[in-house]
């Protein structure tokens, strides 16, 4: 296949352009290098079957590929409320754009959505079939809203075109290649724990989180897209089962790097939500999809990676 990858220069991203790489496809990344970098892929530069194109997605392109994984757009609160405006328009304009490639080109597209489709959930775990409890005015809807809007584009085009799509709702996904001022909580505890500083910690820490290690992602997301049941086109959560609370994670975090870490507690951000689990057995019955990785082990690479990123 030769597969486009928008976000391809970003962590989950590259990542993911490495395993359709080694799965033998012919990769296009496309990145406007906002919150990915190219040192993510520069391993990847000098390869024949791997093509980099700095393009924004709020702005078309015309390409020529069979599959399209949109995975274009901020991910993290400091990067997504950065520029509110930017970032609702590159989730609704970036997948239209997409959308009408994917139509014109007869190829099957996956929109790379999130658990943030919830809000603050009512329902425990999430399951696909839950419509979330979004505020639509608050100062992360920018992102919630943007990846909803989304999510009724593919629709759109799947009932009105005929556009073979795949949405994959993802939960908190953790590893190397994270920006170190991405802003989200693995990545933040990481690299306060290496400068030796306080970990900063929103609300009183019993927040819960699941969080799934990149390779196990990328695997679903592979999975997915090599899905081709008749109900293909539903959502399907990808995440870990294991939630554990804010303070779980610095203790754990602790073990790793071998000494007590000092926590400081702040107030926990608007819309923030307390409770975060998926259910998977949709992916599980599916896609044959769980994640393998356990969580002491991805954060003992994610710790290597930070130490030699931050040295």
């Amino acid at each position: 296949m030769r597969v486009l990858v928008t976000g391809g220069a970003g962590f989950l991203g590259s990542h993911l352009c490495d395993r359709l790489l080694d799965d033998g496809h012919e990769v296009i990344a496309l990145d406007n290098l906002f919150t990915g970098a190219k040192r993510n892929i520069r391993h990847l530069l000098d390869r024949k079957d791997f093509e980099f194109l700095r393009h924004d997605v709020v702005n078309p392109v015309l390409l020529e590929v069979d599959w399209v994984f949109n995975l274009a757009c901020p991910a993290s609160p400091v990067h997504y409320q950065y520029n509110p405006v930017k970032t609702i328009k590159t989730s609704v304009l970036g997948t239209l754009h997409m959308l009408g490639l994917a139509k014109r080109v007869k190829a099957r597209i996956l929109q790379a959505s999130t658990s943030e489709v919830y809000g603050d959930p009512q329902e425990h775990p999430q399951s696909e079939t839950y419509w979330g409890h979004v505020n639509p005015i608050g100062p992360r809807s920018c992102y919630d809203e943007g990846k909803r809007v989304a999510e009724s584009l593919m629709m759109d085009y799947h009932r009105q075109n005929k556009v073979d799509i795949r949405i994959a709702r993802i939960f908190n996904t953790y590893g190397p290649r994270m920006a170190v001022g991405d802003g989200r909580v693995a990545s933040n505890f990481i690299v306060q724990g290496l400068k030796g500083e306080r970990l900063t910690v929103y609300g009183d820490g019993s927040q819960t989180r699941s969080f799934c290690y990149v390779s196990d992602l990328v695997d679903g997301l592979v999975r997915l897209m090599n899905y081709k049941g008749e109900d293909a086109a539903e959502p399907v959560n990808l995440g870990t089962t294991d939630e554990l609370s804010m303070n779980d994670l610095v203790a754990l975090l602790g073990r790793i790097l071998g000494r007590d870490l000092e926590v400081e507690y702040g107030p926990l951000p608007d819309n923030d939500p307390v409770r975060r689990r998926p259910n998977i057995s949709r992916a599980r019955e599916r896609l044959g999809w769980e994640p393998g990785v356990p969580l002491s082990e991805g954060l003992g690479k994610t710790v290597e990676y930070f130490r030699e990123a931050t040295s």
